[in-house]
């Protein structure tokens, strides 16, 4: 077999669904369908002798739903990545969010118009998915590179450590980037002094839900941002889902705009999008992270960061789940730090309040 080959199983209580995505990637190079199963229990059983590498799985099925066969999953280690597919509901999306937080690799929409006129949809949807599970399974199996030490700049120094102060965070990820987030915003104080804003890839539906269930979970109030909604100190603000979230100023501060302006990097929101606006409202410095996630968006924005001072982080190849978005901004010469998931917070947190002090000295 292609070591690139993935091996698929397919798991749906719809046999109109099973048929669907069967003839989506039929045809498609690098993908074996080994199996299909009408429920999570028969998937369990059937993974123990078909060894899926990844599984396309129903959000909501009988006998054993979606959540609770990652769960099982997950008890079991079976190491089998899975694609939730879920229904543009706000049930759906609800269920969806959660498998992410269980661990899923990432999740696709089904088609709301006829199953087999949106083979396409389909298609493309699930190609995309797959790519970067391959992607993500290939960098598993091969050894990482280890966190390199602070690049020097010329404009910032050794590390980025300019004089200037801080006074917004930027976070953009992507690929199992809810549950590398659900990691790290809880761990920042009350007490942190400037905005954070994240800007997370997803569709419409999702991220109200995802902010009102990090609000829960975090020590700083969580919102997603309105249309004109001021951004304040001491909030964590998530960027809509499907649109942009472009940063302006006015007479009272920063301010976010929502808007539906054409997608960059194919995506909407995009994290350059959001980071360009930021370095044209903020006089003083930026500190944009990127984190897990596939594709290069970030990297330009990062590139209008550090060319005015600011500072940019990485998440290191070794914790994340899509070396993609990082890596280009590594490979751009443009990271001051590479971190490991765990240790993100405590950087970002130190960084803040040590250019905020600098400021008051």
């Amino acid at each position: 077999m292609n070591p690139t080959e993935l091996r698929l199983l397919i798991v749906d209580d719809s046999a109109l669904y099973r048929q669907a995505i069967t003839a989506a990637l039929r045809d498609v190079e690098g993908v074996q369908i080994v199996g299909i199963a009408k429920d999570g229990q028969e998937a369990i059983e059937k993974m123990k002798s078909l060894r899926p590498d990844v599984l396309t799985l129903d959000v909501e099925m009988p006998v054993m739903n979606g959540i609770e066969t990652l769960r099982e999953m997950n008890r079991r280690r079976i190491g089998s990545r899975a694609i939730m597919v879920s229904s543009l509901t706000e049930s759906g999306a609800k269920v969806t969010l959660e498998a992410l937080y269980e661990g899923a690799f990432d999740f696709i929409a089904k088609p709301t118009s006829g199953l087999f006129q949106a083979r396409a949809i389909l298609q493309a949807a699930l190609i995309e998915k797959l790519d970067a599970c391959r992607s993500h399974l290939a960098s598993s199996n091969t050894t990482k590179t280890e966190s390199r030490p602070p690049i020097a700049h010329p404009a910032t120094g050794m590390g980025g450590d300019n004089i200037r102060p801080c006074s917004l965070v930027v976070i953009g990820t992507s690929t199992e980037g809810p549950k590398a987030l659900r990691f790290v915003l809880p761990r920042f104080d009350l007490d942190f002094p400037v905005p954070i804003v994240v800007v997370q890839h997803m569709p419409p539906d999702y991220t109200g839900m995802m902010a009102k269930r990090m609000n829960e979970e975090c020590q700083i109030p969580v919102v997603e941002v309105a249309d004109g909604q001021s951004i304040l100190p001491g909030m964590i603000y998530l960027a809509p889902g499907g649109r942009h979230l472009k940063l302006i100023k006015n007479r009272s501060g920063i301010v976010g705009r929502i808007t539906d302006d054409e997608p960059k990097n194919s995506c909407r929101p995009a994290v350059d999008y959001t980071l360009r606006s930021a370095v044209d409202v903020t006089e003083n410095g930026i500190l944009a992270v990127i984190m897990t996630g596939m594709g290069k968006d970030g990297m330009k924005g990062c590139q209008r960061i550090k060319d005015c001072a600011g500072t940019v982080y990485t998440q290191d190849a070794e914790s994340s789940a899509v070396y993609g978005m990082p890596k280009a901004v590594v490979d751009a010469g443009l990271s001051d730090r590479e971190l490991p998931l765990g240790k993100i917070a405590a950087a970002v947190t130190r960084h803040v309040h040590r250019h905020q002090a600098l400021t008051r000295r």
